[in-house]
Order: structure tokens, then sequence, then C-alpha cells
């Protein structure tokens, strides 16, 4: 009897471990819950919520393939080597297949389950399955890692030229195998799991149905209908234009190699871009692979650190008050309120308007990157360790290849360019729905005692620009 252990990569098709898994005979399906764990990772009951209802659709999939699926609640990761090792006693397993999570903590469990498993004799086998290209593969002439996303992508480039990454078949069905009475197979009722408000969540979790059914039909879509106009549409946020793949992406329930398989469909297969929206789709691809690989190659970015360590000296402000005015959209300022309450609201934030509220806290705020970071993880549903590093160190200027600490957006600006007839603040920011396309974006600009149940912004723009630049100078 094997095991595959199921982790983020909540699908059947074109999943590297459990196709491995088939190939050394009857397994069966193991998920470990451990609750205490996504508290102290910060998670959002959001994204735990669609973990949870996918493995409904994971338990139906894997039946078709006569693999039973096991559920273990194991509270904190610290306890996971004891009761795997009792389980793999009482069941006589041989081996276990998973595939590679990147982050310290995940690093480390899986080091400490090896040793566990390696004094009982039983394999544990890891595979490549949530990056394109191997972890340690992409290097410079150097042989070492890449801390420029530009020389990056010249090599993945290189990379795909010489062939896309194949997608893994899928199993033929086992022979159906009987599990111990005793042993869990039910999947719990998310409340038992987490302490969540339902009313809230049922309104976020229309917006992000599971199975993999639908996150194929989702990819799918994006290509036939959005990629072509992809480079001139994707950053203006009250448009339907972005794939909205990143939750699928994260919890596996797609993987990162259907969608460049998808991306060159039409190509036969062939790496073959034929127009600005394939190849820009593409390099946002390559950018989340450059996380992956950045919070492999570097772990200190997982341990609440900043890439360049000189950005420790950073003296940030402590302001409770503008933190919790940002985190509630009340900063006065439309764009950054309509993100953050489209966060609240959804699970979900554009990504331009996701680099414009974040370069709003870090530097017109001045307000350490890591609150950001934590706030994000415990609302997206796309909450992935390595890009939203990134993107928050890349914001804040404190980050491998980041924006250099002097270019500061300007969130009206940003606003007039991107949402120029106010259409994105009016749906998040009803209260500013009467204003005209001009006045929208700063209400009290030239009317600053218009009679609005709405805030004067909490800080100025100009001056606290200069502030940030002080701040990062000398360095």
């Amino acid at each position: 009897m094997n095991i595959i252990w199921f982790r983020q990569d909540l699908r059947i098709h074109d999943h590297a471990a459990l196709w491995h898994a088939s190939q050394h005979g009857p397994m069966l399906a193991l998920v470990i819950l451990s609750p205490q764990q996504w508290l102290l990772h910060h998670d959002a009951a959001v994204k735990i919520d669609l973990y949870v209802r996918q493995l409904h659709d994971l338990k139906q999939s894997l039946a078709q393939l006569n693999i039973p699926l096991l559920i273990l609640n194991i509270p904190l990761w610290q306890d996971i080597p004891r009761r795997l090792s009792s389980l793999c006693h009482t069941l006589q397993v041989q081996q276990i297949f998973a595939n590679i999570e990147m982050g310290v903590n995940e690093l480390k469990r899986d080091a400490e389950v090896q040793q566990c498993l390696n004094q009982q004799h039983i394999e544990f086998t890891l595979f490549q399955d949530r990056t394109l290209f191997p972890l340690n593969s992409i290097r410079n002439q150097s042989d070492k890692p890449y801390q420029v996303f530009g020389a990056f992508k010249k090599t993945c480039y290189e990379r795909l030229n010489i062939g896309l990454p194949q997608c893994y078949p899928l199993p033929s069905a086992q022979q159906p195998i009987q599990l111990p009475a005793d042993l869990n197979t039910t999947i719990p009722h998310i409340e038992s799991l987490i302490d969540v408000n339902t009313n809230e969540l049922n309104q976020i979790k229309a917006y992000w149905p599971e199975t993999e059914i639908y996150a194929l039909s989702v990819l799918d879509d994006f290509i036939d209908h959005k990629v072509s106009d992809y480079q001139k549409e994707r950053d203006f946020p009250f448009l339907n234009s972005t794939s909205q793949l990143s939750t699928y992406l994260n919890l596996g329930i797609v993987s990162i190699r259907q969608c460049l398989n998808a991306l060159f469909r039409a190509q036969h297969g062939q790496f073959m871009i034929d127009n600005t929206g394939q190849q820009t789709w593409l390099d946002e691809l390559l950018w989340r692979e450059f996380y992956q690989h950045i919070l492999f190659d570097f772990p200190h970015v997982s341990k609440h650190l900043p890439f360049k360590a000189s950005t420790q000296r950073i003296v940030w402000r402590d302001s409770p008050e503008d933190l919790n005015a940002w985190q509630k959209g009340r900063t006065g300022i439309p764009i950054v309120d309509a993100g953050m309450r489209q966060l609240l609201a959804t699970g979900w934030m554009h990504n331009r308007v996701r680099m414009i509220v974040a370069m709003f806290l870090t530097k017109n705020l001045l307000i350490d990157w890591r609150l950001g970071e934590q706030w994000f993880m415990q609302h997206l549903a796309d909450g992935d360790l390595a890009a939203n590093n990134g993107g928050w160190q890349w914001c804040a200027s404190t980050g491998t290849d980041a924006v250099p600490y002097f270019r500061v957006f300007n969130p009206v600006s940003q606003s007039q360019k991107f949402d120029s007839n106010g259409d994105y603040i009016r749906q998040w920011l009803p209260e500013l729905a009467h204003l005209d396309a001009k006045s929208i974006h700063e209400p009290y600009a030239k009317q600053p005692n218009m009679d609005l149940d709405y805030p004067k912004p909490i800080v100025d723009l100009k001056s606290s620009r200069i502030r940030a630049i002080e701040a990062f100078k000398g360095l």
C-alpha cells in the first residue's frame, strides 16, 4: 500500500505525484487539515473555505479511480511526522508520494517527515509540480540564482524554445481497495475548523466556485476570448480582462503546465508567440515562476525579512489609525479605498490596484510592508506566500528587482489613467457614485467643504512622497 499526499494541489489531472504514485501499485489518498497552522500563516477564511469545498470534488474524482480519500485533522505541522508514522504502521505503507512545497516551514515539515519515515524504512518521494522549471535549474553563468526578472525571463524563454513542459497523463483506475472502518473519510464543515463569519463568507465564496472542471473552463474562456487583448486591457480594473486564475493556481486546482499548454494550444504546443496579449500573459506566469524560485533560493524572504538587507534599517511609522483606515478602505483616496473594499467584499483585488494600494501604504503612509503583506494573506482567496511577498517587496522597494525607492505611484494619477470614468470607484464606493468623472478621483480637491459621507484624505500625497524618499535615501 502507498499513499499520495495532497497538499496545495487539489486536482487529478496533470499531477506529478499522483501519476508517479500510480506507477507503483495500489494507493490511498491523504489530506491533512491543520487549522492552527493556517492561523499561524494568516491564511484567509475564503481560501480555506475554497480548499475544503474543493476536497469534495477531489474525493469524487479520486473515487472514479478507485482511490479512497483519507482525512486527518492535525492542527500543527510539528505533529505530522508522528501521526503519519503511526498511520503507515497501521496500513503497512511502503511509500508516500507528494509534491514539493517551497516555504521554509513546509520544507522543515517535510524534512522531519522524511527523517521519521526513513527510520521505518518507508520512502517519502517528492516531485516538482508547482513550477514550470525545477528548482535549482534556472541559473546564471556563475551557477547562481537570478535576482533580476529580465535575466530570469530570458533564460526561461530559452528553455521554452527547447520545448514546453508537458502535462502528466491521468492515471488509470486501480483495483478497488477497502480502508479500515476506523479511518476518517468525512470532509468536515469549515465551521468546525476555524472561527468564521458564515454570512460574510457565504457572500464572498460565491465569487469562487470549486471543481477542476470549473477552473479549466475559466482557463479556456480566458484563452479563447480575452488573452489577445490582455496587454491592452489588463491594467483597467473595471474591465473583466484578467484571467482570475490565481486563486485556482494557488490551490493547485489547475496547474501551471495546463496554463502554459492552453496558452500555446493554437500553436499546437509549439513555443510561438503570435500577439502581445499572449506574450504579456506568459510574462505574468513567469513573474509567478520567478517569485517561487526566489522563495526557495532565498529562504529569508519567508522569515519576515526584506530581500535587501539594507532596507531593514528603514524606520517605519507606527500609526494604527492610518493602518486601520487603509485596511477598511477609509483613507480618503478613492482608488485606494475602492481596492481595499473590493478585497473585503470578494477576497480578490485587481493587480494594478494591488500595486497602487501597496505603494500607498509603504510610501505615502510609510507603514511597514509586512503589515500589508499580512493583511492581504488574511483576506486574499489567492494568497500565495511567494507571489504576495514578492509583490509587496517590489512595491516597498525592499525586494529583488524592486521598483526604485524614488518611484512612487501617485494614486490619483493612476486612478485618472486606469479608471478615467470612475466606473471602478463607483462600483466599490457607492457614496461617490453621483460624482462626475473628474471630481470622483479626488472629491475634495476643488470643493474642500463638499458634504459627503466619505473621509477627507488622511495624508498629503506630495509631502508624504518626499518623506518616503528621505526615509529610503542613503540606505
